[in-house]
Order: C-alpha cells, then sequence, then structure tokens
C-alpha cells in the first residue's frame, strides 16, 4: 500500500515541478505591449524584409501602415460602417484577458477578423477597436499574442 503511494506522490510532484519550471521561462507580461508604447525605429535596418513583401512600395500615400495586410482594409472599412461583418463573432467584445492592451473597462475593446487568404477557418489575425466610436486600433496576426497599435483616418478621408 505504501509504494503506490510513494509513486503517486513523485508523479505529482514531477508534474508540478515541470509546471513551475515552464511558468518561469515566461516573460512576465508588460503593463503595455512594446509595441503600443514605442513607435517602430525610423532606422529599420533594409535587411529586414517586411512582413508583407511589397506592401511598402503599393502604399507609398497610403494613411494605413504597411504590417496590416491587405485584407486588413476591407475590416477597417467594415469596422467604420458598422458592419455587416463575415463572421458572428466580429463585433464581440474582447476580453483582455491576457492583459496586452492597456487595462479598460470591460466592453471597451472589440474584435474583428481579419481574413487570411486559403484558411479553412478565421485564422490569427484581428484588429481589436477600443472605444465607440474607435479611438485605438490594434492588430494581431498571432492571435492576440502580440499587438501593434496603429491610427486610423475617419471614414471616406482614405478609401
Amino acid at each position: 500500500m505504501r509504494k503506490p503511494l510513494l509513486l503517486l506522490l513523485a508523479i505529482v510532484l514531477l508534474i508540478g515541478g515541470l509546471a513551475a519550471i515552464r511558468l518561469s521561462q515566461r516573460a512576465p507580461a508588460p503593463d503595455f505591449a512594446p509595441s503600443l508604447t514605442q513607435p517602430a525605429p525610423a532606422d529599420t535596418p533594409p535587411s529586414e524584409a517586411p512582413a508583407n513583401p511589397g506592401a511598402a512600395a503599393q502604399r507609398t500615400h497610403d494613411p494605413l501602415p504597411a504590417f496590416l495586410p491587405p485584407e486588413a482594409r476591407t475590416t477597417i472599412k467594415l469596422i467604420q460602417r458598422g458592419g455587416p461583418y463575415p463572421h458572428r463573432q466580429d463585433g464581440g467584445v474582447f476580453g483582455n484577458r491576457e492583459q496586452r492592451l492597456p487595462d479598460r473597462p470591460r466592453g471597451y475593446y472589440r474584435e474583428y477578423t481579419v481574413d487570411t487568404p486559403g484558411a479553412g477557418n478565421r485564422g490569427a489575425r484581428r484588429i481589436v477597436t477600443g472605444g465607440t466610436p474607435p479611438t485605438g486600433w490594434f492588430y494581431t496576426d498571432d492571435h492576440y499574442e502580440t499587438f501593434r497599435s496603429f491610427e486610423v483616418p475617419p471614414a471616406g478621408s482614405w478609401q
């Protein structure tokens, strides 16, 4: 009877130890994602390829940042019009549970899908807005792990 209890105790301690190691290796979440508090450096080395090749060349006079994929334009236009949205989750409350965005009351943030060509589902790309009407705009391409803030001109002035 004693051996099974010792074995069970050893397993529980091993699992707990592994979980503690895994948690300690994670970097603590910053109060604000670095991209939200610091603008992208203007002197980005030319050796760094843009996340969306050709986007900078396409958008010379585009007021939207080059890091946004072309599909984000459609999503932004829908947000500014108030819909209709292609996905039932669009316009739903984004809870900010991981606290990657500035702390605001529940309901302040809303999320919208940015379509991913070829994906069989909604994909990982989202725009999260803050405020009604939106005054804060955030883009994630890794399903809420990281965000980049951006500005959107008033509806009709850029479309």
